[in-house]
């Protein structure tokens, strides 16, 4: 492995021109193709095997062209403290309100509150609902302005209006700011870890040419492929991370084996054959844990974890070739200012080196030694406080929080908040039940039983009247829980109906199947769940089997896998702290606690899980690295901190921030998404990468790099430590050279 990426890096850096001229001639050839291929289009959310998909399913197929595709709003009306809606100014001015809202070309039609039966008990809210011709995605801004000016008229007459809905959806999320943010960021810690403009931009610069052809990528086969517009959204975020870090390594292994003596092609081909190698592998431990989305059975997201799997490969291919031939046109641009302005740095370091004399201390190593002599406490330390931060994980609660988690400052917040006052709090989360009578003698019988059953359980406040198909077989009503949807009640309602389901099909002759937004994300919950503990197994399992053809050690592979599933639940246990039980949710703009997305633990696993091997192979295979060269355990470890220690801070540094951006997004979820990451993130690479790993492996010494002789044997060697090259030609060609009797130093460019 190293042998044949030290033959491609000095191949790239020769034939630079060609590498250049060939990945431009992608990109466009890609962009022209991304410009002519259709539209993406808007993917309906499905998850195979749960109850509320298949009721779903029943209902497009026994009420064709009646299914929910168009966007819907819902105006909310409250009267003025003491009055009441029905009071015939009131009235007068929701009528004509409802008459305003009713124009426009994709308003298919307005229900009336007071001919829909839509008025609080009490008189003093009502709600009217718009329904479109259109998605939600495709409702114009001038549709939602028309909503607004309509809205405005009962507002002047005094009259407190708010809206809700999928209609007043207009895409949110962070629109790419975040990303931005994040690149700039990153740019200040790129330019504070090396000093230099050009080593500074070579990363981004190559990192934003993977994230470009990987999204024009995913647009050329959207159509083909079924690919929805937020299937590439994974895969743009973890593009630019790893295409980052990969690059960021590539490029500091190549300015110290410039410090070395190297010339500046034998500098990338050595580069490219050591630490490509850790980009290799740390690259497909990124690849598995995404791939690996595809156990949880959820069509949306297998797509989201292999399009996010194909841009990891991007950028791979990329730090391999397109680094070492950047690195071809500027050889010297890249290196520390002393090191561009003249040889005398490089001499004397050369000298040092040949005298056997070690290289300077700097932080990474005197935290390493400090490590080394308190092994105990830094590991007991660690292990306890991140198995103390995992603690409220086991009160984790999922769910797909609404409207509810919204800031109070937004409309829809306030439309939910009203709905609940004046209809009772279940009234923004009805069930929707789908009744199947076809072959029963007497559908309308067993429509009603069912009807009147489920209407006496307890937690059931109103049942709508049902509604038939034209072929009078199926019926669907709504029930209305007396609790929130969020409410754990609420999902204890779900599972007494449908424990009761074979007492109810007994007495009616027909069947029946519950479904709606809150029984969806209830089973979407449930089926997360029961697929998290697989998904680990499967993607840990994997993991740990390549980082034992990596590192060839029984050990170091678990301690990987261990230390991981600590950080993992940590983070985890921080989430449900904040966003669950409100503990300093007020730091971070969260105004209303609830259960946690029920995709997050997913999410989180897989994501995290790539980038702390990625911080495992680059700091661990440096290790490695000097220990098969012949340094002792510990020396190993400290040597392993000396090299890699500034650019796995730095990496961390940059994912942190690219993912703190998201925590102050308005969006709930994007928030918690971003706060989880950034947190998983400062955990894994600086408690248990930076702290927890040098202790255990001061801990067990040379047994940390034991394997059994059988495995072994049956283990294929891939020199990631690039011995390989310090036997072969790679030991001669410029390694005892003294630099300053070849080739000179060129001026920086």
């Amino acid at each position: 492995m190293a042998t044949f990426l030290y033959r491609l890096g000095r191949l790239a850096f020769r034939r630079r021109g060609y590498v250049a001229l060939l990945w431009v001639a992608v990109l466009a050839a890609v962009g022209l193709g991304a410009l002519q291929a259709p539209g993406a289009a808007d993917e309906e959310f499905s998850a195979p095997g749960i109850e509320s998909q298949k009721a779903f399913d029943l209902m497009q197929e026994r009420f064709p062209g009646a299914a929910a595709d168009g966007a819907t709003a819902r105006v909310v009306f409250v009267a003025p403290h003491g009055q009441k809606v029905t009071a015939t100014a009131n009235k007068k001015a929701v009528e004509e309100t409802v008459d305003a809202l009713g124009d426009g070309t994709q308003v298919a039609g307005v229900a009336d509150p007071f001919t829909a039966k839509a008025v609080s008990a009490d008189g003093t809210t009502a709600y009217a609902t718009v329904t479109y011709k259109v998605k939600s995605s495709a409702v114009t801004d001038a549709s939602r302005t028309a909503l607004e000016n309509a809205v405005d008229q009962a507002r002047d007459a005094g009259l407190t209006v708010e809206t809700g809905g999928s209609a007043m959806d207009s895409g949110g999320g962070p629109g790419g700011t975040a990303e931005i943010i994040g690149i700039a960021i990153a740019a200040v810690v790129l330019l504070v870890t090396f000093g230099s403009l050009a080593a500074a931009g070579l990363p981004l610069l190559t990192a934003i040419l993977g994230v470009g052809l990987s999204m024009f990528t995913i647009t050329v086969l959207a159509d083909a492929l079924g690919l929805s517009t937020s299937t590439g959204t994974l895969a743009m975020m973890l593009g630019l991370a790893v295409g980052i870090d990969y690059a960021l390594f590539v490029v500091s292994r190549y300015r110290e084996e410039r410090a070395k003596g190297r010339t500046p092609e034998e500098a990338a081909g050595l580069a490219v054959g050591t630490a490509g190698s850790a980009v290799v592998f740390a690259g497909l431990t990124v690849v598995i844990a995404l791939a690996g989305l595809s156990v949880v059975g959820i069509p949306m997201l297998t797509k989201m974890g292999l399009t996010a799997a194909g841009a990891v490969i991007v950028a791979v291919v990329i730090a391999l070739t397109v680094v070492p031939a950047l690195l071809g046109f500027w050889p010297n641009a890249v290196l520390a200012g002393a090191a561009r302005r003249g040889a005398g740095g490089r001499r004397r370091l050369f000298r040092a080196r040949k005298a056997g004399t070690p290289q300077g201390d700097n932080r990474g190593t005197r935290w390493a030694r400090f490590v080394l002599r308190r092994p105990v406490p830094v590991l007991l330390l660690g292990v306890v406080g991140l198995g103390a931060l995992a603690v409220p994980m086991t009160q984790l609660q999922l769910g797909m929080p609404g409207d509810e988690a919204k800031s109070t400052s937004t409309t829809e917040r306030r439309a939910y908040d009203d709905l609940a006052k004046g209809f009772g709090p279940g009234f923004n989360g009805p069930l929707t039940i789908v009744v199947d009578a076809r072959g029963t003698d007497d559908a309308k019988g067993g429509v009603s039983t069912v009807r009147e059953r489920i209407a006496a359980t307890d937690g059931v406040v109103s049942v709508s009247r049902p509604r038939f198909n034209k072929a009078g077989d199926t019926a669907v009503f709504t029930a209305t829980p007396s609790t929130s949807p969020t409410d754990e009640k609420t999902k204890t309602l779900v599972k007494t109906i449908r424990g009761e389901r074979p007492a109810i099909e007994s007495a009616a002759g027909a069947s029946f199947e519950v479904t709606g937004n809150t029984a969806l994300n209830i089973d979407i919950s449930g089926k997360v769940q029961s697929a998290l503990v697989p998904y680990l197994v499967t993607v840990v399992g994997l993991a740990v089997v390549l980082l034992l053809v990596v590192f060839r050690s029984l050990l170091v592979p678990l301690k990987a896998a261990l230390g991981f599933l600590l950080s993992v639940l940590a983070a985890l246990g921080a989430v449900v702290l904040v966003f669950q039980q409100g503990h300093g949710a007020g730091l971070f703009g969260v105004e209303q606690t609830g259960p946690i997305m029920s995709l997050m633990p997913i999410f989180l696993v897989g994501i995290i899980f790539g980038l702390a091997m990625d911080y495992e192979v680059f700091l661990v295979s440096r290790m490695r690295e000097s220990y098969v060269h012949g340094e002792s355990a510990k020396e190993a470890v400290v040597s392993g901190f000396r090299h890699s220690a500034r650019v796995v801070v730095a990496a961390a540094l940059i994912m942190i921030a690219v993912f703190a951006g998201f925590v102050g997004e308005n969006d709930s979820m994007i928030k918690m998404i971003g706060f989880g990451m950034a947190t998983a993130v400062l955990l894994d690479a600086f408690v248990v990468r930076m702290a927890i790993v040098p202790a255990v492996l001061a801990l067990l010494g040379d047994r940390a790099w034991w394997l059994p002789k059988w495995l072994d044997r049956l283990l294929p060697r891939v020199d990631i430590e690039g011995e390989a090259l310090t036997r072969g030609p790679a030991a001669t060609a410029s390694g005892d050279q003294d630099p300053t009797a070849g080739e000179p130093v060129e001026a920086g460019v």
